[in-house]
């Protein structure tokens, strides 16, 4: 292997370090240039032999004349944006600029849509104002986009020259020994019987301890723990991976929140989400083509004890089908998401769907099926809305309450004393009116309007209240119908989420850890072997490292050397 690619630490003159005294020079000229960004010396004009001004003959007789203000404003602006410490000023900013997006509602957030309205009605006279700093959308803010973007071009310009120097370490030759190896650790003289010989037992002893070994004039050069490069190098790319797969993530992925009740079949597709947030580039008109059915949601509370109600376990079982991933069941848990092919379905929350049917005073049925009820509280005391606008002769709205385990209360009301469907009832009561839904106006199906709508009430003025166990039928007055309670269905929540740069992200850090736990681990060193003359070898060591070289290594080493031994002529007989 020669000497090409030797880099002698001690030797400003020779090899890399020569290089790095020559980056040196050019360093010193830039920090000139920093401080003088149109490329003047601050020595003032040169003058030429006639005592002129010596700019303009400079000018004409310099080959390479020197770039105009704007050149050297955008090289010093280069440079600042790519120094390693305005990377880690940028990091800590934008590390900082997240936290009010922990601790202030966001929007887009499909888990809690409504944690932003929220706040605004509880805060009303500060809301207004965080939300001119864009501090309830921080991610999507500019001022959080130009942190990133500005963080990201540094990154390359600080980490891939730094890669790039770190490669040509790794591949290069072991350097040739200092001028004066007296200086090393671990320094001394040997007497051997040949130095040659001597040599060739060094490298091969070297060899043998998985050192990487090159001789030339007159010198065996070893290095080991170069591993510890590769593995710098991989810590400073996987920076710039993760930087990519956060970005991607945040740019192409998107999230949604969809109920689906027992029984039912959600599509992928737009339409289909209670709630969709997609991510600036992210095309939801092309969402992956999948569906499922929700089989069956099983939960169960505990039925006694200080923690009687608490829930201990939810399961939904789904069956799914991809075109890339095919069909299959599955069991979906709190903490153990459905995959199908890089989209995710969380199971967030879940709750009771009763199953009514609707008649209208033609006897039409006009409305039938489960109706999602939101649970108000730990009993799973739930509240819903059945709109039944095709009824005749008037439209009808009811508006319910469903209690799992209803019990009379101290007041005299009912109300559920456990989550779990003991002694499940629906209380009612009825509305008519214009429900306003060919207005064009989109309405939430959870709530109803009743500012335009009428009570429906008894023959004696009462309004009409009614409590239903299921099989139950109760009669509207004035011959509007009638509203059966068919039983109960549950229904889960669910949080798709689908994030493209996941994977690269994950790369990324186990590819850090990785490449730290090797640039930590490692111990680099450097260990020469020189000939001084045919029975003497000078022995040096340096450690590249905190640690120092192992006392052991340079002992074996010397053992070889002073092994080796001129092998034993064969003796010849006289022919006399």
């Amino acid at each position: 292997m020669g000497d090409e690619g030797a880099y002698p630490l001690n030797s400003p003159s020779s090899g890399a370090d020569a290089t790095k005294d020559e980056t040196g020079r050019a360093a010193g000229a830039d920090r000139s240039e920093l401080d003088q960004p149109d490329g003047r010396d601050g020595r003032g004009p040169a003058v030429g032999p006639d005592g002129s001004g010596g700019t303009a003959a400079t000018a004409a007789t310099d080959p390479h004349p020197p770039p105009g203000e704007l050149v050297a404003w955008l090289r010093w602006s280069w440079r600042r944006l790519t120094a390693m410490r305005t990377a880690v000023v940028l990091l800590i900013l934008l590390a900082l600029c997240a936290i009010p997006g922990s601790l202030l509602p966001q929007r887009g957030v499909a888990s809690d849509p409504a944690a932003v309205p929220q706040y605004f009605r509880d805060h009303p006279d500060l809301a207004p104002w965080l939300d001119r700093l864009w501090l309830f959308e921080v991610y999507s803010a500019p001022w959080f986009a130009a942190i990133y973007v500005l963080l990201l071009i540094s990154m390359i310009g600080c980490v891939l020259p730094r890669c790039l120097k770190l490669w040509h370490e790794y591949r290069a030759a072991p350097p040739a020994a200092p001028r004066r190896l007296s200086r090393e650790s671990h320094h001394q003289l040997v007497q051997v019987a040949d130095a040659d010989l001597a040599l060739d037992a060094a490298s091969d002893a070297l060899r043998g301890r998985r050192f990487r070994v090159a001789i030339a004039d007159g010198e065996v050069r070893a290095e080991k723990g170069h591993l510890r490069e590769l593995g710098n190098l991989g810590f400073h790319l996987s920076l710039l991976v993760l930087l990519v797969g956060v970005a991607g993530g945040r740019l192409f992925g998107y999230e949604g929140r969809v109920a689906v009740v027992e029984g039912a079949t959600f599509t992928n597709v737009a339409s289909s989400y209670d709630a969709l947030t997609p991510a600036p580039w992210a095309d939801i008109a092309d969402l992956e083509p999948l569906d499922f059915t929700l089989e069956k949601f099983d939960a169960s509370f505990e039925t006694s004890g200080p923690r009687f109600g608490e829930p201990r376990d939810f399961e939904a079982a789904v069956a799914y089908r991809s075109p890339e991933a095919g069909d299959g069941t599955f069991a979906i848990r709190p903490n153990r998401p459905l995959d199908v092919d890089g989209t995710k379905f969380f199971l967030t929350g879940h709750g009771y769907a009763p199953e009514l049917t609707v008649r209208d005073g033609e006897g039409n049925v006009a409305m039938s099926g489960p109706t999602i009820f939101l649970p108000m509280d730990q009993n799973f005391t739930s509240d819903g809305v059945i709109k039944v606008p095709d009824a005749r002769p008037a439209s009808l709205a009811l508006q319910g309450l469903f209690l799992p385990t209803a019990v009379r209360g101290a007041e005299g009301l009912d109300t559920s004393a456990y989550p779990n469907a003991v002694n499940p009832r629906v209380q009612l009561t009825a509305f008519t009116g214009d429900l306003g839904l060919d207005e064009g106006a989109s309405q939430s199906v959870f709530t109803l309007d009743v500012d335009d709508l009428e009570k429906v009430r008894e023959p004696d003025g009462e309004v009409w209240r009614v409590s239903l166990a299921p099989g139950q039928t109760a009669e509207l007055p004035n011959g509007l119908g009638s509203v059966t309670f068919d039983g109960v269905s549950r229904f889960a929540n669910f949080q798709v989420a689908r994030d493209p740069g996941k994977e690269v992200a994950l790369f990324a850090a186990v590819l850090l850890l990785l490449g730290l736990t090797i640039s930590l681990g490692v111990a680099r060193r450097r260990l020469w072997v020189r000939r001084i003359d045919a029975v003497t070898l000078e022995v040096g060591a340096r450690s590249l490292a905190r640690r120092p070289v192992p006392a052991e290594e340079i002992e074996a080493i010397v053992a070889a050397a002073t092994a080796a031994v001129i092998p034993a002529t064969p003796a010849t007989k006289d022919p006399a």
